[in-house]
């Protein structure tokens, strides 16, 4: 009996020893550590990382897109990558993890990172000199497919008044798709340049200037993938994304803008899903009593009427479209009840509309995917006069609308 009390005795020694020394390491263990052993505890070091982890994953310092005071697309990036890759420091981005940094290249220049400024000399000063202002554009990787250019701010000299001719200042492309050589004023425009395959084929952007000028242009270059959801469809020079939007040709201005001869090239227009078909009205001119927002082919200091259709019909088509005209798959008058039995595709003068004649109309067409064509040859004189281009607002319709 003593033995069993000396057991006894002993065994609650320990528990109180036990206890003592797992109180001195945290007093939310007890005597489950002595019987459980630690495992029923999640270890401290885990529910850290639970904690603390989140809040970087919400704060990437990766490349991703971001915004300038100035106005500038930068990329978020560490400021020490910013500087070593010659770029310029413009704010913290990333929850202040990074910098948002901005990349330009002028005359003579490389551009190797993506959403780089092309820009003037003196840039954002405008530049009065002449000669070419050249930058290439290096891929980024193999699977490059296209180039986008988006023309922020560009203002280079006029084309001539006579034929509207890129005479005095140009932007030229090279090695890419065919482009179309453009002069005057186009901020706010876009182009794609399909880029090929392979890395080792470069693209040549190009300002060729002569006489005096104001100048000033900044194009920003961004690279895209071939898989990527944002190429344009083949063959497209402009490409737009929206059920609604605007279109409108290079140098477009109904005070005193001057259609560009020697055009040839797509718009094209994402068909949206549960679309079937698109209208198309000019834009509003609010500087003038008779609208000039849809002049290509006449006089346009005087009413000129729509032409519709190809001149080499037999007979011959008096009031078609032998020089200039935008082509557009089988228009009609969206408000003709019932429709017209036929369609057009191209259309010119100075009314935009389905049907010859002075009364401008709402034109729609089923025909997909989207595309307007846009062609001028190299004459304005002494027939077409101060022809402005076009401006056309468009919609897409849903499929339940009779399309």
């Amino acid at each position: 009996m003593m033995l069993l009390h000396l057991q006894l005795a002993l065994l609650l020694g320990l528990l109180v020893l036990a206890t003592c020394k797992v109180h001195k390491q945290t007093a939310s263990r007890g005597w489950r550590d002595l019987i459980f052993g630690s495992k029923w505890l999640t270890p401290a070091p885990r529910l850290r990382e639970a904690k603390f982890l989140p809040i970087f994953a919400l704060v990437p310092i990766g490349p991703g897109s971001c915004s300038a005071p100035s106005g500038e697309q930068g990329n978020c990036i560490p400021s020490k990558d910013c500087v070593l890759r010659n770029g310029i420091p413009a704010g913290p981005c990333g929850g202040g993890y990074g910098v948002c940094c901005i990349f330009l290249q002028t005359c003579g220049g490389v551009i190797r990172e993506n959403s780089t400024y092309f820009v003037n000399p003196n840039h954002p000063d405008v530049y009065d000199g002449t000669g070419s202002c050249q930058v290439t554009v290096q891929k980024l990787h193999p699977d490059i497919c296209q180039l986008r250019l988006d023309l922020d701010m560009f203002s280079i000299a006029p084309p001539e008044a006579a034929n509207h001719l890129c005479n005095q200042d140009q932007l030229l492309i090279s090695g890419g798709s065919p482009t179309p050589t453009i002069c005057g004023s186009s901020t706010g425009d876009h182009m794609y340049i399909d880029a090929g395959l392979g890395q080792s084929n470069p693209i040549v952007l190009s300002v060729i200037t002569s006489g005096s000028f104001p100048r000033l242009w900044r194009i920003r270059v961004t690279q895209i993938h071939c898989g990527s959801i944002s190429r344009a469809d083949q063959g497209c020079l402009q490409y737009y994304t929206a059920i609604s939007g605007r279109v409108r040709s290079f140098n477009y201005n109904t005070v005193a803008g001057r259609q560009l001869s020697n055009q040839d090239y797509s718009i094209c227009i994402r068909n949206e899903r549960n679309f079937c078909g698109i209208q198309y009205n000019t834009c509003p001119d609010l500087e003038n009593n008779r609208s000039r927002a849809f002049t290509l082919s006449g006089n346009s200091n005087n009413p000129v009427p729509t032409m519709v259709g190809g001149g080499g019909t037999v007979p011959p088509n008096p009031n078609g479209c032998v020089s200039d005209w935008l082509l557009i798959g089988c228009i009609r008058s969206a408000d003709r009840i019932p429709p017209l039995p036929g369609c057009e595709d191209r259309v010119c003068g100075g009314t935009f509309s389905a049907e010859a004649g002075m009364l401008a109309r709402t034109v729609q067409s089923s025909v997909r995917p989207f595309r307007l064509y846009f062609h001028t040859d190299g004459v304005e004189a002494p027939n077409d006069i101060d022809n402005r281009g076009f401006c056309l607002d468009y919609v897409q319709q849903p499929c339940t609308s009779g399309y």
